[in-house]
């Protein structure tokens, strides 16, 4: 099975990860995690690239089909052959955060992000996907000092974030849960683990 949790900076997701690995791993299966953009040696690149400080300009568009590049190779070099070999993938971030931060944050058009994660993908979606929905301004306030390029954005960016989690969750009958990341750690936990059993 291949697992992504995604959505808002600041909303917990990557704790939530970690816990719910864990427990995976306690039940018995063999999980292999990966980080997009990231985990590859051409996805860690990227990454670099497309959140450190520097002072290399990125347009939109090309920030875009740089997240697709390092996607494209997570998957074929990473999440694939992972999977083929009978693992339960887990994944920081996928195919939603591009359509939402370069399409509703950055002015895109959502449609052609689909189309060109498709490619980059080669259709490839996570079978299950967790969306960690919080207010924009309480999600800021957990960053911390310590901000990554895309988290250094206007809050009237996180705004626009939070809105295009919510309605692109909103456009999957199946497989795609919108989480309350309001709630404690535990009550998160235990609703994942609950949706997890559910769609298995």
């Amino acid at each position: 099975m291949f697992i992504v949790f995604d959505g808002m900076d600041g909303a917990g997701k990557t704790t939530q990860l970690h816990l719910f690995v864990d427990w995976l791993r306690d039940a018995g299966q063999e999980v292999a995690t990966c980080k997009d953009p990231g985990t590859t040696k051409l996805g860690i690149e990227m990454r670099a690239l497309l959140l450190g400080h520097h002072p290399v300009a990125i347009d939109v568009r090309s920030e875009t089909l740089m997240f697709m590049t390092a996607r494209a190779q997570l998957v074929e070099q990473f999440i694939r052959p992972a999977l083929h070999n009978g693992k339960t993938v887990v994944c920081d971030r996928y195919v939603f955060s591009t359509v939402v931060y370069q399409g509703y944050g950055g002015g895109l058009d959502p449609e052609t992000i689909w189309g060109l994660n498709d490619f980059a993908t080669a259709g490839l979606m996570a079978d299950l996907t967790f969306i960690f929905d919080l207010d924009a301004k309480i999600a800021m306030s957990r960053l911390g000092d310590s901000l990554d390029r895309m988290e250094s954005r206007s809050e009237d960016y996180f705004r626009r974030i939070c809105t295009g989690f919510v309605a692109e969750s909103k456009r999957w009958p199946t497989g795609v849960e919108l989480i309350d990341a309001s709630r404690s750690i535990d009550e998160i936990q235990s609703h994942l683990r609950q949706l997890y059993l559910d769609h298995g």
